[in-house]
């Protein structure tokens, strides 16, 4: 029997398309039916009226970390896709440093298994090397043949240069995406902040911007004997933004994303030595923000993501160069970007763009975009409720995340994957 929904009374916002009316949704089963300013519905539709609230395609979060296997006290898959549909988010795409790592077929199968009942999508994104060791390509083609073409070795940089440069030429050979982590090991390994005037003033060794910027070079240089596809995870500075901005303008098939800190917080958040603001790459001073803003806005950084780490009390309530990197984020990924919108900064179609049908595009996702045919993984959410987050109302089992007690405007109220509700905001 087919399952169908009429959301009436909303406004759709298709990022892909530039949508933006009041209208009307219909899913049949798992997927979009019909969409536009009234449309003619079965008469057996179950029919939801939002209210005026805003529907676009769900959230695709390209960096989120999980606890399983190896270390289920700080997540499970069920608490992650809980968290993740409170956040408006339907497609999660874990990074492989798991136990044991995801670096081929059987990895990748057992977390597909491990999360077929979950209530959002689950995408692994194997290693690039195996064992995430920096020291032997793993079997990107065998991967890329059986659907998943692209990979990440998480928060780990590749430090051979020889290596990287055959990881890309055997890459393109697939069309695979090859998307790094940028922190050059020598320059990184001993700090834990922001290099500058605030990390001498507090006595905590500094990572400059320069870690970032270094790698990425290096990488745009390889790239250029090659046509891998190639995506920078986090942009945190100015300076890699102007690097960025000259690989586009010179063709180089190059996206690059953000986590919501850097979008959110400067160095200064870290003042009085909070732990739950450490995270890598750490948080750059303000100028650096502004930058990233403003790379938003033109189109030089594609994507957001949440960068959602969870770390349990015993690894953040130390002092601060102990303390483990890593904030939650799923659940704070929409309402902290909004504040983008409402300051006037972007539209709010480019915003939901990074977070839905850009990522779509990247790594070649059929959602991500309000059209006929597309599946029906949907986010309802009131643009202009005010309220303060508070961790310990939050779904996720740690609670790390960097924005406890700060006022948003913007909630979740609604979450659909697959045409069927996954999350409703009780109030």
């Amino acid at each position: 029997m087919n399952e169908v929904t009429l959301y009436t009374n909303a406004r759709l916002l298709d990022p892909e398309s530039g949508l933006d009316i009041k209208g009307e949704l219909l899913t049949i089963n798992t997927e979009i039916a019909a969409l536009g300013i009234k449309v003619e519905a079965p008469k057996n539709a179950k029919i939801i009226d939002l209210k005026g609230n805003c529907l676009c395609p769900g959230l695709i979060d390209m960096r989120v970390f999980i606890g399983i296997p190896g270390e289920d006290y700080k997540d499970t898959i069920k608490n992650t896709g809980e968290a993740a549909a409170a956040g408006g988010v339907t497609t999660v795409c874990v990074q492989p440093n798991s136990d044991p790592i995801i670096d081929s077929i059987p990895h990748i199968e057992y977390l597909a298994i491990r999360a077929k009942n979950s209530l959002v999508n689950f995408i692994a994104m194997p290693a690039v090397t195996k064992q995430l060791e920096g020291k032997e390509i793993s079997e990107i083609g065998l991967m890329s043949k059986a659907g998943h073409n692209f990979f990440t070795d998480c928060s780990s940089t590749i430090e051979n240069a020889a290596l990287m440069s055959r990881i890309f030429k055997y890459a393109s050979a697939f069309d695979a995406l090859i998307i790094t982590h940028l922190a050059e090991p020598n320059l990184s390994k001993n700090g834990c902040m922001n290099a500058g005037d605030l990390a001498t003033r507090l006595g905590l060794p500094g990572i400059p911007t320069a870690a970032e910027t270094i790698v990425l070079e290096r990488d745009m240089r390889l790239l250029k004997s090659s046509n891998c596809r190639y995506h920078a995870s986090q942009i945190t500075c100015a300076d890699s933004i102007k690097v960025l901005k000259n690989a586009k303008r010179d063709g180089y098939n190059v996206t690059a994303g953000v986590a919501v800190p850097h979008i959110s917080l400067n160095e200064y958040a870290i003042e009085d030595y909070r732990t739950f603001t450490k995270i890598s790459p750490p948080l750059r001073s303000e100028d650096d923000r502004v930058a990233v803003i403003e790379a938003l806005k033109d189109g030089t950084i594609d994507v957001i993501v949440s960068g959602h780490d969870p770390e349990d009390p015993e690894t953040k309530r130390v002092p601060f160069e102990q303390a483990e990197s890593g904030v939650i984020g799923l659940e704070t990924l929409l309402n902290i970007c909004l504040e983008i919108y409402h300051n006037d900064s972007i539209d709010l179609l480019s915003i939901l763009a990074k977070m839905t049908s850009n990522p779509a595009k990247i790594m070649g996702l059929k959602s991500g975009r309000l059209k006929i045919g597309a599946p029906a993984d949907l986010c309802v959410f009131d643009l202009n409720v005010p309220y303060r987050i508070e961790a310990e109302k939050m779904i996720s089992i740690t609670k790390n995340t960097c924005f406890d007690g700060r006022p948003v405007q913007g909630r979740v109220v609604k979450t659909v994957v697959g045409g069927e509700s996954v999350y409703e905001y009780a109030g």
